[in-house]
């Protein structure tokens, strides 16, 4: 029996059909954290089943937590939208419009859009004895729209306290709103670092805590929360851009835990009766387990492992793959986003063994027949983020992994589509086609 024949026996075929993710709830059960990831950030297949499964987990299984590879002040806009509460925004697009850094596709598309809504919509109808659920971001590349929300707190809470942050915060006036500049320049001893005035900052906010709450009455709990872990953002974000100028490792490890303790404050600040679980959506690339990945030869960790490390069976992580199709992405950084043509899955990848069952989507439960040889094997992996160069295929977007140690589950689509940007430029309408012909050896 072929590779291909065995993964075909144990592979649980998807229709599209409302049941289809039965049996994946049920290896999901009374977990706290469900990881679901994604093989690119621009296909629409991934953000389609990712937010269906993620409504009935929400609907079915309790979850109030959704936690996105995105900035926390962009997300908090959209919090604010889907909680009814303190929002100008009058629906999705406008709650959404604070994703302007690129790449704006990630979540100004159609799929998101509608998941807003939903949310909203679910919020309204939410039984009061369960908590709403909240949407959070993770991330921390919003060094100064994290500066001015710890601002406008200040000012409105106790403005002694705002004027002596912003002193602390001058320190990044010299570099605009460019924080590589101010990471290079640290770098090379041209200046001192900020990193004493933000700590500095995060402290003294921390120690006033029970003053802030007291004074600040109905609004108390959630804006010194977000308040607060902002000015943890920017701690963070600043080590992140002195050390992303000394190698990979270390900045990629501190953006991930930085994911990873954004989860546990979430948790934490929102524990009562009943312990909040959490959905996350990132990249495959955060979410499936570092240790079973070249990742690990390099030093790095990332958020998959850290959650199974921290709570172990509690987390479920669920990867997405695709063979072919098109992709929502760009050619270098800041450039328009293009409908790109995916090529073929190189021979040997697990996206290239997926696609030789035959089979056009379908889902694998590792946990169990996973344990089988064929998904044990180190195989090439492949991994589209913002930027997709075809004509350096191998080298720019293949990994050695070990599938059954890197996921729980994995859902494969053979054929996918680009997602829809709600902003869709001259070069997202007609897809690049000489990038299929380019030479397959490269």
């Amino acid at each position: 029996m072929t590779d291909a024949e065995l993964v075909r026996e144990i592979a649980q075929p998807l229709s599209g059909g409302s049941d289809d993710y039965d049996a994946l709830l049920e290896l999901i059960g009374d977990a706290r954290f469900v990881l679901l990831g994604e093989a690119t950030h621009g296909t629409h297949e991934f953000y389609f089943e990712r937010a269906a499964i993620t409504k009935r987990l929400i609907a079915e299984n309790g979850f109030s937590i959704l936690a996105i590879e995105a900035d926390w002040p962009d997300s908090a806009r959209v919090h604010r939208y889907v909680r009814g509460a303190g929002t100008a925004d009058s629906n999705a697009n406008e709650a959404l419009s604070g994703f302007r850094r690129f790449p704006t596709w990630m979540w100004r598309n159609a799929v998101v859009l509608e998941f807003v809504e939903w949310l909203r919509d679910f919020n309204k109808s939410v039984d009061p004895k369960r908590a709403p659920v909240g949407f959070y971001g993770m991330d921390f590349y919003s060094l100064h729209a994290s500066i001015e929300a710890v601002l406008r707190y200040l000012d409105k809470v106790d403005p002694e306290s705002a004027r002596r942050a912003r002193l602390r915060y001058s320190c990044f006036d010299h570099f605009s709103r460019n924080p590589q500049e101010y990471g290079y320049a640290t770098t090379a001893g041209a200046i001192e670092s900020c990193e004493d005035a933000v700590v500095e900052q995060l402290v003294e906010l921390q120690q006033r805590a029970t003053e802030f709450l007291s004074r600040d009455g109905e609004v108390a709990a959630e804006e010194f929360f977000f308040a607060e872990q902002n000015a943890r953002l920017v701690k963070d974000a600043e080590q992140y851009y002195r050390l992303m100028f000394r190698g990979r490792a270390s900045s990629w490890n501190l953006r991930d835990r930085h994911m990873v303790e954004t989860l546990e404050n979430l948790v934490a600040h929102l524990n009562g009766s009943r312990q909040p679980k959490a959905i996350v959506w990132a990249h495959n690339s955060h979410l499936g387990d570092a240790r079973a990945t070249e990742m690990s030869h390099y030093g790095e960790v990332n958020v998959g492992q850290l959650i199974r490390e921290r709570f172990g069976n509690d987390a479920v992580l669920i990867g997405f793959t695709t063979h072919h199709g098109t992709v929502t992405a760009a050619s270098d950084w800041g450039a328009p986003a293009e409908r790109k043509n995916v090529r073929p899955a190189l021979r040997g990848s697990y996206e290239d063994l997926f696609h030789e069952t035959g089979l056009p989507w379908f889902w694998i439960d590792l946990r169990g027949a996973g344990q089988i040889g064929v998904l044990q094997q180190r195989r090439i992996e492949r991994a589209i983020g913002v930027i997709y160069r075809p004509r350096t295929e191998r080298i720019s977007h293949y990994f050695h992994a070990r599938l059954a140690d890197q996921f729980d589950a994995m859902i494969h689509i053979d054929h996918t589509r680009g997602v829809e940007p709600l902003e869709r430029s001259a070069e997202w309408q007609t897809p690049r086609m000489e990038e299929e012909t380019y030479p397959f050896g490269v």
